[in-house]
């Protein structure tokens, strides 16, 4: 899976991103301009000893996505959406895009998708989710469907047996 960020403002939650992603075995793709700069403390504070192990890619602006990946399947995660984001099936190697915090995705871009918007269900008075925690929703409903491939099911005490 691959998750997409529209011109991030935070640095916290991108640094939980990029955990989020590391142990997920998700790449994370940045579409500038970023709110601070990669090598900030705060992103790697957040992201603590795993960002050297984030599967990390930058980009100029969202058609220089497209034009780096133009069969890309793009989930957009938005309130503005029709569909949950239970809804759907996830292929394995799409990407779930999130906008900037103070705006999420520009509708221009959105307009594009209405097939493949998705929206994490709330109270109708909760503007939105915090970033991080909506990306972590929507990503391990993609790796459920895809039963969790890759990943470690099971953990184990390590003074006790089950």
């Amino acid at each position: 899976m691959n998750i997409l960020l529209h011109e991030p403002e935070i640095p916290y939650n991108t640094g939980n991103i990029g955990r989020t992603c590391v142990a997920s075995g998700t790449a994370l793709h940045l579409i500038k301009p970023l709110g601070f700069f990669i090598d900030e403390k705060s992103v790697k504070r957040a992201g603590l000893d795993y960002w050297d192990d984030l599967e990390l890619y930058l980009y100029e602006d969202f058609d220089d996505f497209i034009s780096k990946n133009p069969d890309a399947t793009i989930y957009m995660a938005t309130t503005k959406a029709k569909k949950t984001y239970a809804e759907v099936k996830y292929e394995k190697d799409s990407f779930i895009m999130f906008g900037k915090e103070s705006a999420g995705i520009p509708e221009d871009i959105l307009v594009k998708y209405p097939d493949t918007s998705i929206r994490i269900p709330m109270e109708p008075n909760v503007r939105s989710l915090n970033l991080s925690n909506a990306v972590a929703i929507v990503l391990y409903e993609s790796l459920r469907q895809q039963n969790f491939a890759h990943m470690q099911l099971e953990g184990q005490l390590r003074n006790y047996k089950w």
